[in-house]
């Protein structure tokens, strides 16, 4: 009885490391390497290494995590600061992030500070606290040097030892407004963020530049301000709406983003004109939904999920290589044209003019 009772005992201790070796026929250090993908699995050959992952498998052998974490004396955990959870915007950055940390097997802790300075502080503090190794923030102005290694997405200012990752604005609002420009648009409303936004400054100057250079005339009467914390479309309908009524004589909008375009579109058709054939619309990001929207919408496109495995790229070598790290990436947009934009017609031009 008392044999039978020690082998029961025996077959419910959870299978160790060693016991995954005996099974594949390998040392254990070569086990270890493999199932916790370590530089020296690199040099392992790929039948050794399904070899151990079988051995694994049929013995429902995982990793001691935390004894891993004891052992090397880190979390392998970042933090992720963004404003909004669930927007497209950063939904889409996030998901950058997940698919390369997920590959490094490290875990991410995300927090939301909705615009408010003083939680922004508080929720860095308390994931330093709690022992993340590094931080990412997304569309997020930092005013000082977080105490971890940090990469910021779309940050609006230098903060020094902060990589930013950050799209190129003034190549983004001129091929949108060349766009629109070569279609025969000239009387074009522009719309400037929120004063919150990290891109609205650099992007309302790239757009001021843009005109400059193509001779557009920037229009006082035709400048759309977002002005409340709304990140859904109902604020630039609003806006729109507001512009129609007062200056009806206009034949493309230049959004700020795609929320806001959509909301544009909306406001537009509700005075019975059409978006193409009365008034062009372009958006900017070229989130999941633009391409869908009916008419599909014609777009600035950020690479959002690139930019989110940037950072986190970024971030992990600055974590385990300690070696030097860029203080900007900067990425390059693209021109997406869909269905939101046509030329101008004569008809427009002659009411306009």
């Amino acid at each position: 009885m008392r044999r039978r009772k020690d082998q029961d005992h025996s077959e419910s201790v959870a299978p160790r490391l060693k016991d995954v070796a005996k099974r594949a026929g390998l040392t254990p250090g070569t086990v270890s390497a493999v199932l916790n993908d370590s530089p020296a699995a690199r040099a392992i050959p790929q039948h050794t290494k399904d070899r151990v992952r079988e051995a694994a498998r049929e013995l429902n052998y995982s990793p001691n995590f935390l004894a891993k974490s004891l052992r090397a004396k880190r979390t392998f955990t970042i933090g992720v600061i963004t404003e909004e959870i669930g927007d497209p915007y950063g939904g889409m950055v996030i998901s950058g992030i997940e698919s390369y940390l997920t590959q490094r097997k490290y875990f991410f802790i995300t927090v939301a500070h909705r615009h408010k300075d003083e939680q922004l502080k508080q929720y860095a503090n308390i994931l330093v606290s709690r022992g993340v190794e590094g931080l990412i923030t997304i569309d997020t102005s930092l005013n000082e040097t977080p105490a971890v290694p940090t990469v910021a997405v779309a940050g609006r200012r230098r903060v020094p030892d902060v990589t930013n990752v950050v799209l190129d604005q003034d190549y983004g609002a001129m091929m949108a407004l060349k766009h629109l420009k070569d279609l025969g648009h000239r009387e074009i409303a522009l719309m400037k963020g929120q004063p919150f936004s990290s891109d609205s400054e650099d992007r309302w100057r790239a757009i001021l530049a843009a005109c400059h250079e193509l001779n557009l005339p920037v229009r006082r009467t035709l400048t759309i301000q977002l002005n409340a914390d709304d990140p859904s479309p109902s604020l630039a309908h609003r806006l729109t709406s507001e512009l129609l009524d007062r200056e009806p004589h206009f034949t493309a909008v230049f959004a700020y983003n795609d929320i806001s375009a959509i909301g544009v579109i909306r406001a537009v058709r509700e005075t019975g004109r059409r978006v193409p054939e009365d008034i062009s619309v372009v958006g900017f990001d070229d989130i999941r939904d633009a391409a869908y929207h009916v008419p599909a919408l014609t777009t600035i496109h950020q690479p959002l999920r690139r930019m989110g495995e940037l950072a986190a790229e970024t971030l992990v070598d600055r974590i385990e290589n300690k070696t030097q790290y860029p203080h900007e990436i900067a990425v390059t947009p693209e021109l997406i044209v869909r269905e939101t934009t046509a030329a101008a017609s004569q008809e427009q031009l002659q009411t306009v003019g």
